[in-house]
């Protein structure tokens, strides 16, 4: 028999990729979504919907029923308040139905920047009382303290302009969200992996700069790439109300001051080490395109 798996914010960036690879790999995968039709026109038929919502633990609770393990992909924001409501009351609300439902296993997307010292961002702290409910639940977890994706990157494009927000001074090692949903996967299917909170990075570091040139090198060749500091990007996202806006630019704030932490030594030689270089990655996004 299958084991079953559900994976909570499977329509994301991330969530995707981790919900084809489980599926690849021979898992039941289920879904959790608000709108599990317009989950299903996403990601087609290979899985099984569940109607439910994060803030209500009742909604969740057919959903985890029977399930060998969860996978949680939260995003909070774009205020302060959300962060806390959404990542963690979400996963902590998660965390204590598959409790309930005898859950054998329950991963988690943490961030590498994700330490005590860093609280005072509010995704930060968000994420570490994520962590927390899930080691308080009694479930075996593997936590992924992963570095920036490579998917991001096409964030930065706005038709024929790419922006560089800040300095950026860090080196970052860039991963591919293929690479990074191998590793959940294999978690599952690994004892060893139990209990762990793991550092996940790509093979090459890049600056943020560094990385975007290369993006737009190669699969936006006629997009020109520049920057804007994070006080103008700000002040436009305060006096347009916009708050995701804002949130852009106290992301750029936080990743200026904050690089990577951790050591991803264990999560390679547990999980397999990322292998997609960020040149590899590009063509085939353009190829993709």
């Amino acid at each position: 028999m299958k084991k079953t798996i559900l994976v909570v914010g499977a329509t994301g960036m991330l969530g995707t990729p981790v919900a084809r690879q489980l599926h690849t790999d021979g898992y039941e995968v289920r879904v959790l979504a608000r709108s599990p039709e317009k989950a299903r026109a996403k990601l087609g038929d290979s899985f099984v919907y569940y109607k439910g919502d994060v803030e209500d633990p009742s909604s969740l609770e057919s959903a985890v029923d029977g399930c060998f393990g969860v996978h949680i992909n939260l995003r909070g924001g774009p205020k302060a308040e959300d962060f806390d409501r959404i990542e963690y009351g979400g996963t902590a609300n998660i965390a204590k139905v598959s409790a309930s439902k005898g859950v054998q296993r329950i991963t988690y997307l943490s961030g590498a920047a994700t330490f005590e010292e860093n609280a005072w961002f509010p995704m930060v702290r968000a994420k570490l009382r994520s962590e927390k409910a899930i080691r308080e639940s009694g479930i075996p977890y593997t936590i992924f303290c992963a570095t920036h994706i490579m998917e991001s990157l096409s964030l930065a494009v706005r038709g024929k302009r790419a922006t560089v927000i800040g300095k950026q001074p860090h080196r970052l090692h860039w991963l591919a969200a293929n690479d990074y949903a191998k590793m959940v996967s294999k978690a599952f299917q690994l004892p060893e992996a139990a209990n762990k909170r793991l550092f996940l990075y790509g093979p090459e570091a890049f600056t943020m700069a560094e990385a975007i040139n290369t993006y737009c090198s190669i699969v936006h060749p006629d997009v020109k790439v520049s920057s804007v500091p994070i006080w103008l990007l700000s002040l436009v996202g305060k006096v347009s109300f916009n708050p995701e806006l804002q949130l852009v630019a106290d992301l750029m704030h936080f990743f200026e001051k904050v690089g990577e932490g951790g050591d991803p030594s264990e999560a390679s030689s547990l999980l397999g080490a990322p292998t997609t270089t960020l040149e590899q990655w590009c063509r085939q996004q353009r190829n993709i395109a």
